[in-house]
């Protein structure tokens, strides 16, 4: 909490090759920076503001990020006046808000009033590799890490849906990566031949006879 997440993600990262380097073995930083990013992707709740999550809830930063981004400049309506359309506690954009007040303003009817939208504030969560692994979107790799039975009860009853977005769950079904050429942007994918210049001026010379000859038969 003092010196922040990257100081303990480098602590981290230092003592594991402490313990190789006493082995006499050299590892690369990047292969252990990648479980200790897994190990920290999650972020605890602290105040949920407007968003949809709740206090104290575990969840991805990159997913608070998306909400925090998608909250931002947004209203959230207090009173909805004599407007038809909106409710009090709905988060709308400024721009509607100002539309909405507008017509109302043309009625003499009582405005809409709203406070600006509060993102949530998250404090780092660190894991261990075992509930790291567990706790991934994808069932399917986290049946396949530990507690399979837990996992995929656990999975039915809530009937989870897998999209297959990581690496692991892709191997496990059998379909290529999503990376590389296997990006799911480049599917209908169309690579077409570029012609250079002296391609297209051969190609106006043939076709400029043959439309003469037609021309004149």
């Amino acid at each position: 909490k003092i010196q922040g997440p990257f100081a303990v993600q480098q602590y981290i990262v230092n003592g594991i090759q402490e313990v190789y380097r006493l082995q006499g073995v050299k590892l690369n930083d990047k292969h252990i920076e990648v479980i200790v990013r897994q190990m920290m992707q999650k972020v605890t709740i602290n105040n949920p503001g407007d968003t949809r999550y709740l206090e104290k809830d575990s969840v991805n930063k990159f997913d608070v990020m998306d909400e925090n981004n998608w909250i931002y400049d947004k209203e959230v309506v207090t009173d909805p006046g004599e407007s038809p359309d909106l409710y009090a506690g709905q988060i709308v954009t400024a721009r509607r808000l100002r539309e909405e007040n507008s017509k109302l303003r043309r009625k003499d009817q009582k405005l809409v009033e709203a406070r600006d939208a509060v993102p949530a504030t998250v404090s780092p969560l660190l894991q261990g590799i075992t509930k790291a692994s567990l706790a991934t979107k994808s069932f399917l790799s986290a049946a396949s890490f530990q507690e399979t039975t837990k996992v995929l009860n656990e999975a039915s009853i809530k009937a989870k849906r897998d999209t297959l977005e990581g690496l692991k769950e892709n191997v496990i079904v059998g379909h290529r990566i999503p990376a590389g050429t296997g990006l799911r942007e480049f599917d209908n994918l169309e690579i077409h031949p570029e012609q250079n210049g002296e391609e297209e001026e051969l190609t106006k010379q043939v076709e400029e006879p043959a439309s003469e000859e037609e021309s004149s038969s």
